[in-house]
């Protein structure tokens, strides 16, 4: 098979949008597997790649959320109030530092004993943002303050905390519905399974 690259010609990339993010449309020749050439066009939305995160108390075992109204989701009939994994974009920063600044400002907790686990593309159909997934510990006795963002740049979070087993349950009753945050509290849950099988 001919490298992805060699498959691809672009003919035209239009900017549709530049006001949030940058929308594009890109019109291309794809080199079909059977050798024949098709020209297509897609829109890309480019908002920078992120970093996400799922603290857990080792102590109590409860894990950090958090709430706030995201409108994608209310205008596709969610209330829009969405219960989500600490996250951001990178700005141009390493995902590692990224991370522990922006959990900081939205939960106010600091990140004791990070380590990344996946990379992953969330709507790769149509977005272009990569995200780093991590998993990190705090310790609620060293709050650095209520968290809960930054309220010029609109946001109003609400911090949740709540045990693992809860927030399990509260995905299989369509109560999290945010695919970053059901992978992560997925992932949490099959470590802990997998170590407690090898006890």
């Amino acid at each position: 098979m001919t490298a992805t690259k060699d498959r691809i010609r672009i003919i035209e990339t239009t900017v549709l949008s530049d006001d949030w993010y940058v929308l594009k449309k890109v019109t291309f020749d794809y080199q079909r597997r059977d050798g024949s050439w098709q020209q297509q066009s897609r829109e890309t939305y480019d908002r920078g790649n992120g970093a996400t995160i799922l603290l857990q108390d080792p102590a109590s075992g409860n894990v950090v959320l958090t709430r706030q109204f995201r409108m994608p989701t209310f205008v596709n009939g969610h209330d829009g109030m969405m219960l989500e994994a600490p996250g951001g974009l990178l700005d141009d920063a390493a995902p590692d530092e990224r991370i522990c600044a922006e959990v900081e400002e939205e939960t106010g907790y600091r990140v004791r004993n990070l380590r990344k686990v996946f990379e992953a593309y969330m709507s790769p159909g149509s977005v272009t943002e990569k995200l780093y997934f991590y998993l990190g510990d705090y310790d609620p006795r060293e709050r650095l303050g209520p968290g809960g963002g930054v309220a010029a740049e609109g946001e109003d979070i609400e911090v949740v905390e709540l045990p693992l087993g809860e927030a399990l349950r509260m995905i299989e009753r369509g109560e999290i519905v945010d695919g970053k945050t059901i992978m992560l509290l997925q992932h949490l849950a099959l470590l802990q399974h997998a170590k407690g099988s090898a006890t």
